[in-house]
């Protein structure tokens, strides 16, 4: 049976994760910015949910519609088939966005959607008033440009919590974009990886995992999991090829930090995720870098002087990094930050530039390909 799904992601990942889905073996149904719907079978769900590096959700998409009164929305919803995949004692919230649309109250849309679904299956089941005391089922809408997509929830907590990184971290950067930024980097075996702002260490596991070809949800659990119209064989197969897929690597990363509390979180971190043969992780000023006679490459997400210093003691800070790189000689440098004036301060041109966001903050990728060229 051929389903309809929708992957979201942070913006700027959308060609990654584009990338991984087709590589997964399933087709691409539409793209835009921030998700992409593609349609596969029922075993989807689970090789999805188990492998997307770069997705933040998963979700089956039941329908899209256009939109443009909450009659539409209404009826749109009601015809849609939510008794295949909701029983009768089955809780559904609602929630979802509506953006650039007519509809653009979010309550209102809540209890149109909801009230929809609850007729649909009241009809269905011969109920005035439904129990919502069974599995719970989130129900998304999604509205964009006055099209509507209903969908249900299939990944539960977000995809890009691999469950290596329990603790709060003051600045933490999501695990989804630090895969992408070292993915980005074309990371190698016989070229270390350094991050001096290691923080909790989240760019150098990535690394290593990606390299070891540990799938990210290797070590979680999924809401869908649950889902009886996904069999639970596809989930005990997904998890299966997942162990047998690691691989062996000769990859080595260094995670240092000034802070002896994020050398202690990032170790704890890197033991979880199953790569602390990969890291080396220790205390050490960022401005201190050395190439120790070695090939490399710098990936690191310095502080943005918001939640971490002020905007000056950042814009100092980028000055002597400037400084401090230009020691690594041919080292090739990728740095993400919020600044625009980041090359101007760093004291040297980007090769390249990529806007990505930081959760909802707006960034630049700056890589530097030639770093000692002035």
């Amino acid at each position: 049976m051929t389903l309809r799904y929708t992957a979201t992601c942070l913006f700027g990942l959308e060609g990654l994760l584009g990338e991984e889905i087709t590589a997964l073996g399933y087709k691409h149904v539409d793209t835009i910015d921030g998700r992409i719907t593609f349609e596969g079978d029922e075993n989807a769900c689970a090789v999805c949910s188990v492998n997307l590096r770069y997705a933040e959700r998963l979700y089956l998409n039941l329908g899209t519609f256009d939109a443009l009164t909450f009659t539409d929305l209404f009826d749109g919803t009601k015809a849609l088939p939510w008794e295949d995949y909701i029983s009768r004692d089955d809780e559904f919230p609602v929630s979802g966005h509506a953006i650039k649309s007519k509809l653009f109250s979010v309550p209102d849309c809540q209890r149109i959607v909801k009230k929809a679904v609850s007729t649909r299956l009241g009809e269905k089941y011969g109920l005035q008033i439904l129990p919502e005391t069974g599995t719970r089922y989130k129900i998304e809408f999604f509205i964009f440009k006055d099209r509507a997509s209903l969908m249900i929830d299939l990944s539960g907590t977000p995809l890009h919590k691999r469950g290596y990184r329990p603790e709060t971290h003051a600045a933490p950067i999501r695990e989804t974009l630090a895969a992408a930024l070292v993915k980005l980097a074309r990371p190698r075996e016989d070229v270390l990886l350094w991050d001096p702002f290691c923080g909790s260490g989240t760019i150098a596991i990535e690394a290593a995992m990606l390299m070891k070809n540990i799938a990210p949800g290797m070590n979680r659990t999924f809401v869908s999991q649950n889902y009886p119209f996904f069999p639970e064989q596809s989930w005990k197969d997904a998890f299966e090829k997942a162990r047998a897929d690691v691989r062996d690597t000769k990859f080595e990363s260094y995670a240092t930090d000034i802070d002896p509390a994020c050398v202690e979180l990032a170790s704890s971190c890197a033991k979880r995720a199953g790569v602390s043969e990969h890291l080396n992780i220790f205390q050490m000023d960022a401005l201190d870098i050395d190439t120790l006679g070695r090939r490399g490459t710098v990936v690191t997400n310095p502080p943005y002087g918001e939640r971490l210093m002020t905007p000056e003691e950042a814009e100092s800070l980028y000055r002597a990094m400037g400084e401090a790189f230009a020691r690594l000689e041919r080292w090739q440098i990728y740095v993400i930050t919020q600044h625009e004036q980041f090359p101007k301060l760093y004291g040297r041109r980007a090769d390249k530039i990529r806007k990505l966001y930081n959760g909802m903050i707006p960034c630049y990728y700056y890589q530097f390909f030639k770093n000692n060229t002035k």
